[in-house]
């Protein structure tokens, strides 16, 4: 019956482990909000991480007229500029198209922009965008077209959507795996 005494709200121990109990809150609170804001800057540096490497997978290519063929596909994915660069080669092939982009990207500060290439359909240009929190959002000018490009991913998996105007190409969509 001793501590029945220290429960009330105005006993000096009682307030003594209620600021205890919120300074661990707070602190709790702001270990948090270091360790969002060391990954926001980690991302800010080298938004490409996790891209890094080699991937293949399956998709499809819209062509003029509606027409549509599978494509197998790989992906290669290399930094540069210490991470504030990115540089893009995917292969597709389908039985009667083949395609071959190269992108040549630098960020700053999530604003994107660079040159591309398509070898196959003989068109460049250049890129301008945004990254944002696994997503990479493209514009594509030149060679007589434009379009989109908008690569969504994760550490394993990676989904590729492009879409043209001014070619016979019209889009391809492309899901690829480490």
């Amino acid at each position: 019956m001793i501590y029945s005494d220290l429960a009330g709200p105005c006993h000096p121990m009682q307030r003594s482990l209620d600021i205890l109990r919120s300074a661990r809150s707070i602190g709790a609170a702001a270990g948090i909000a270091l360790i969002t804001a060391g990954a926001t800057a980690s991302w800010a540096a080298n938004p490409f991480a996790s891209l890094e490497g080699n991937w293949s997978g399956s998709g499809q290519i819209r062509l003029d007229g509606g027409q549509t063929e599978r494509l197998k596909c790989t992906a290669y994915y290399r930094h540069k500029d210490g991470g504030a660069g990115l540089s893009i080669a995917i292969r597709c092939a389908s039985q009667n198209n083949k395609i071959e982009l190269r992108a040549s990207i630098i960020n700053q500060g999530g604003k994107l922009s660079g040159s591309w290439e398509e070898r196959t359909f003989n068109a460049a240009g250049e890129v301008t965008g945004q990254a944002s929190d696994n997503r990479i959002s493209l514009s594509i000018t030149g060679g007589g077209l434009s379009g989109s490009m908008v690569v969504s991913f994760s550490p394993s998996s990676q989904r590729v959507s492009i879409t043209t105007e001014g070619t016979g190409l019209k889009g391809v969509n492309i899901n690829l795996s480490r």
